[in-house]
């Protein structure tokens, strides 16, 4: 069995191998991870997003089978047009809808578990899922580039498009063309949307909803790979304050008093991935806070009342704690997912310019947010 690399100074391998057990531990019999297990009688729920995180924590810290049954549920779950619902509590279907980047991520899992494993039977297996998942989110783009979040259960699509997901998708899209190189299938017409849509995550702020209250509007640009160099460094300074509480981590929303440790790490993978892996590090040691005795990690942590809230210890918050710390210990064959795919920088090839596509709109690095 693999055992996860060791953070030192922060966390051992022991630590972090505790920590995935205790994912595995509230894996569902069907090869499902729910956010959290039922606590409380209330169970927590299901979606491929948290799950394909999970199930890559699971590989990357050795523990294969749990991470293999995980990849198995997505494959025989995924609905014929390719999406998987929104949420399931309990393998019973609560919200219908099929999320774009839900959909999306289960390419950047394949692309992770070939890279940690080279197992080519495993990757031939799950291609038409990756394939008839990535014709879904394509499904969903619009003429301008950005992709609609939503497809609701009579066809229709959602208004509007949301950044977080998008700059996700980005990322996505660009280990699906890796796969389907790999497999020998090349996919050009991914490629041609991958680059439409990092250039409208760059450049056209006005093409998202309205989320900027959250953490996840901030760094999800640099995190997923649209932005990096200046414009990355430049797009984290300018609201590091708003959301970097020192010596607790990032909060979750600008407004309240609540810092989460999937958030954090997350932000720590983004600082890695533009290079800034001192500053990452550092941040990595303030959420360690969330820890548990067994390995486990609080969700959050609200600190004018000083306790855990919402009070659950999620199988997701995990996860972004073991690939942070894969990504810190940079050892694993999978380690730079968030920095290259295929050996290539995951990003763009040159800065964003919006005077290449005749829009005169601000960019995320020169951000005069006509949206708000």
């Amino acid at each position: 069995m693999r055992r996860p690399d060791a953070v030192p100074g922060i966390l051992t391998a022991a630590d972090l191998l505790a920590t995935a057990r205790s994912i595995a531990a509230q894996q569902e019999e069907s090869g499902a991870i729910p956010w959290f297990a039922p606590t409380g009688g209330v169970p927590g729920h299901v979606d491929a997003w948290n799950h394909v995180e999970a199930a890559m924590a699971l590989s990357t810290a050795g523990l294969a089978a749990p991470a293999r049954r995980a990849y198995e549920w997505l494959r025989l779950a995924q609905r014929d047009d390719g999406s998987w619902p929104a949420k399931l509590v309990m393998n019973e279907v609560t919200e219908p809808g099929g999320e774009s980047n839900h959909a999306a991520y289960v390419a950047v899992g394949v692309w992770h578990e070939l890279l940690l494993t080279g197992d080519g039977d495993f990757t031939e297996r799950m291609w038409p899922t990756v394939r008839q998942a990535i014709e879904f989110v394509l499904g969903l783009q619009t003429a301008r580039g950005e992709i609609r979040w939503l497809r609701h259960p009579d066809g229709s699509t959602a208004d509007h498009a949301l950044l977080t997901g998008c700059s996700s998708i980005y990322q996505s899209l660009r280990c699906a063309v890796a796969l389907a190189e790999h497999l020998g299938e090349p996919q050009p017409d991914w490629e041609l949307a991958a680059d439409q849509l990092g250039h409208v995550v760059a450049c056209h702020p006005e093409a998202f909803a309205d989320k900027d209250r959250f953490s996840m509007d901030w760094y999800y640009p640099v995190l997923g790979g649209p932005l990096r160099g200046p414009a990355a460094y430049q797009r984290i300074k300018e609201r590091w304050d708003t959301f970097v509480v020192d010596d607790l981590g990032c909060r979750c929303v600008s407004d309240q008093p609540w810092v989460t440790g999937a958030e954090t790490c997350e932000l720590v993978l983004a600082l890695d991935a533009m290079g800034d892996t001192a500053r990452a590090r550092e941040v990595f040691a303030t959420i360690q806070h969330l820890r548990h005795k067994d390995g486990s990690y609080w969700t959050g942590w609200q600190f004018a009342n000083e306790r855990h809230f919402p009070g659950d210890r999620s199988t997701y918050t995990a996860a972004a704690v073991i690939l942070a710390a894969d990504a810190l210990a940079d050892s694993s064959p999978a380690a730079r997912i968030f920095k290259e795919i295929a050996g290539q920088p995951l990003g763009p090839s040159e800065p964003a310019d919006p005077v290449a596509c005749g829009c005169e709109a601000p960019t995320l690095a020169n951000p005069v947010r006509t949206r708000r």
